[in-house]
């Protein structure tokens, strides 16, 4: 090997070890053209049956330009030149340009090739295409590592690059792909004329509820329900917030308990309890009129009962973001208030709540968002009331099946988050609402004007009992016969869907949820860790990381939260189907659905908690010699454990409850628990429904306190072994 002492003046010397990389992944991409299968393999990859036919359909790529595919020579060709570069030219900046150049160039014809050639003259790509593609993204990274990029960090290159194309084709290519959806016909070929059609539709945008003509368009329903519906989780959210922080409530433990358990609930398990208890056949629907003679009728199926579970539903989460932002308003700026002789109120309204516009303004977007994307809740409490989620599902599975109709539904959905989304962003711009600071105060917040403390207590203690009930009737419904008909108490609904029995030496899983139940497990504990990697990795690039495009980079990640899973799951629908990627129907298809769709929560938090480690501990490892990829296993993962717990237990949660996009991705070999329900639940085995639910939350709560022993707490300072020391002696040996 020649020494790096002999490269031409002016030329980057290229570390040892990526010049070790790049011989491993030429072997890696030569083992994807010569061993690996080219096109997608009927079965699957994994189950390794596919080396009995590298001779006919699962041959590898150069196998495949020989017999009937000549457009994939130039790939093999591209590769030699790879390494002949590699092997003739010394390392660089001349040989990382040539790297650089030939990795995206063999990228860029392997994506063509795909979409030139088209299913008609060949299949879906497989492992091998993929690997290939992996393969000439890391040779262009190491080509720029070479070139200086980044100070040589080839690891942070590479990362960048590979984050760059994942989100690209898991994010940005299903939404393009929606929207050629919208403009074809039927059979696949290019017309405006179900584009308009469907676009001009009254049924989408009448407002003749107005004169009282009739009902509103779907889309206009659902717009006014997600103002009302964020409108009333910020408000009921922001009661729970002041109650929990400026007044002098006793069961404040209690409350937040209340506040977490509709996070951990699939999500159309309020409607469903709102079912039970105020449906036709409800608990206090007999009350009422065996008691009183209210015939309360079908008042709950439409707009109220949608909007009554959305705000029940997403309450909790506006509470999560609110919460912090009440504490941080400091005390010190009520304090002046006051002392220039302003009222609780007048201090409350002119200085509090002026400094909680951020908290507001986000927990108003998230439950407008989440509303937008529902589709538990208004599939079981809609009615004849459709709202844009469920006409697209019904749009994709209805009898008539319309793909270019719930394309355009699913475009003015995501026009309508959208629009919020950036609206949030402009009206709070670069407003500075700073308020901790270095300063000392008394750390006591001004206590709530008595009116305004009596509304508190009016809104949280009626929805905290109303709250306990709701889940007193999904523990009691899943133990009687007949909801509302029979209230025999019975374990049959249990034994059926989670029956175990011995047979031939052995457990046999003969519960009818057996089959959704391990699926959905195994699919979200493979979805978690990859989903809190992939955020993290992605927070420790922009925060650490100084490179063109970074801004572009974390709005483009923190779009797809904005994102509705309704639109998700369409677009995957229309992105996967077909070749060149062709995932529908598999376990992969799902990972991926749940990886993107919430990797930003990941994002966030790992930059809230990088934001606080300096610089200096990634500098001293640096300096001493170690990589970027050393530095953030023993460095940064270590001070991060509580932004990985959070990701690790967010990813789990919304990969079992999600429903939106998973109910468009499910198929009979992977059929998820929430998709499963809802079955259950349109057949009115609400008692089978209701165990399968209860079940349900008691695994999350197992499995989430498992990921907080699992990560553990982050260690900050050594603990002060002396016993009886005094803490100031504590505080001024950290302090030296």
């Amino acid at each position: 090997m020649r020494d790096l002492r002999d490269l031409p003046a002016g030329q980057p010397a290229a570390p040892v070890a990526v010049r070790r990389r790049l011989d491993v992944v030429l072997m890696l991409a030569l083992a994807a053209l010569l061993l690996v299968p080219w096109y997608r393999v009927e079965g699957g990859f994994f189950r390794f049956d596919w080396p009995q036919h590298l001779g006919d359909s699962a041959a590898p790529g150069l196998v495949q330009s020989f017999g009937g595919h000549p457009w994939l020579l130039v790939l093999p060709a591209l590769l030699a030149a790879v390494g002949v570069v590699r092997l003739r030219m010394a390392p660089g900046a001349g040989r990382g340009s040539l790297l650089a150049w030939l990795g995206a160039l063999g990228l860029g014809v392997l994506v063509a090739q795909a979409f030139i050639f088209g299913p008609a003259l060949q299949p879906a790509l497989g492992a091998g295409a993929v690997t290939l593609a992996l393969s000439f993204v890391l040779i262009a990274s190491f080509g720029l590592a070479e070139r200086g990029a980044l100070k040589g960090d080839a690891f942070a290159i590479s990362a960048i690059a590979l984050l760059v194309c994942l989100v690209s084709v898991f994010v940005f290519y299903p939404i393009l792909s929606m929207f050629a959806g919208a403009l074809r016909d039927m059979d696949g070929n290019l017309s405006t004329t179900g584009f308009l059609r469907n676009l001009t539709d009254p049924g989408i945008w009448s407002l003749n509820c107005l004169s009282g003509a009739g009902r509103c368009g779907v889309a206009w329903r659902t717009l006014l329900l997600a103002i009302l519906s964020a409108g009333g989780s910020t408000l009921v959210g922001l009661a729970f917030a002041l109650a929990a922080t400026r007044t002098r409530f006793p069961a404040k433990g209690l409350l937040r308990m209340l506040t977490v358990l509709p996070i951990i609930t699939p999500p159309f398990v309020i409607g469903l309890s709102l079912t039970l208890l105020l449906g036709r056949s409800g608990v206090i629907t007999h009350w009422l009129s065996d008691w009183f003679g209210i015939e309360l009728g079908r008042w709950l199926y439409g707009m109220t009962g949608i909007w009554i579970a959305q705000v029940l539903s997403f309450t909790p989460i506006a509470f999560l973001v609110l919460i912090g932002v009440v504490e941080g308003v400091s005390p010190s700026l009520e304090e002046a208030s006051q002392t220039l002789r302003a009222g609780r109120w007048r201090t409350y309204r002119r200085v509090s709540l002026p400094l909680m516009a951020p908290g507001l303004a986000n927990a108003f977007l998230i439950g407008f968002i989440e509303s937008m994307a529902d589709f538990g809740n208004p599939l079981v409490l809609g009615g004849s009331h459709g709202v844009l989620s469920t006409e697209i599902f019904f749009a994709v599975v209805g009898a008539q099946t319309d793909p270019s109709r719930a394309a355009v539904l699913a475009i003015i959905l995501l026009t309508f988050t959208l629009s919020a989304f950036l609206v949030q962003r402009t009206w709070l711009g670069k407003r500075n609402f700073a308020t901790v600071s270095g300063k000392g105060d008394s750390g006591q917040h001004v206590p709530l004007p008595k009116p305004m403390a009596v509304g508190v207590m009016a809104i949280v203690i009626p929805w905290g009992l109303f709250t306990i009930v709701l889940y007193g009737t999904i523990l009691f419904g899943g133990f009687v016969k007949v909801w509302g008909l029979d209230n025999t108490l019975t374990l049959d609904h249990y034994a059926r869907a989670f029956s175990v029995v011995l047979r031939d030496g052995g457990l046999a899983w003969t519960g009818v949820a057996w089959n959704s139940f391990w699926t959905t497990m195994s699919i979200a504990l493979i979805a978690a860790p990859l989903t809190a990697a992939v955020g993290l990795l992605t927070a420790y690039l922009i925060v650490r990381q100084k490179f063109a495009g970074r801004n572009a980079f974390e709005f483009a990640l923190m779009l797809s939260f904005a994102i509705p899973g309704t639109v998700i799951g369409i677009s995957y629908i229309m992105a996967f189907n077909l070749p060149p990627l062709e995932m529908t129907g598999t376990a992969v298809i799902l990972i991926a659905c749940f990886v993107f769709r919430n990797m930003p929560v990941g994002v966030r938090g790992g930059i809230a908690a990088m934001s606080q480690l300096d610089k200096s501990l990634d500098e001293a490892s640096q300096t001493l010699g170690a990589s970027s990829l050393r530095t953030i296993r023993r460095v940064i993962l270590p001070l991060l454990k509580p932004a990985i717990s959070a990701a690790l237990i967010y990813s789990f949660v919304r990969a079992i409850t999600s429903i939106s996009a998973v109910i468009f991705l499910v198929s009979a070999k992977y059929n998820m628990a929430t998709a499963y329900i809802v079955g259950l639940v349109e057949n009115g085995e609400y008692g089978i429904a209701i165990a399968y639910s209860s079940v349900l939350i008691v695994v999350m709560v197992s499995v989430i306190g498992g990921f907080q022993l699992l990560v553990g707490e982050r260690k900050l300072r050594r603990e002060n072994r002396v016993a009886g020391a005094p803490a100031r002696a504590g505080l001024k040996g950290e302090q030296a």
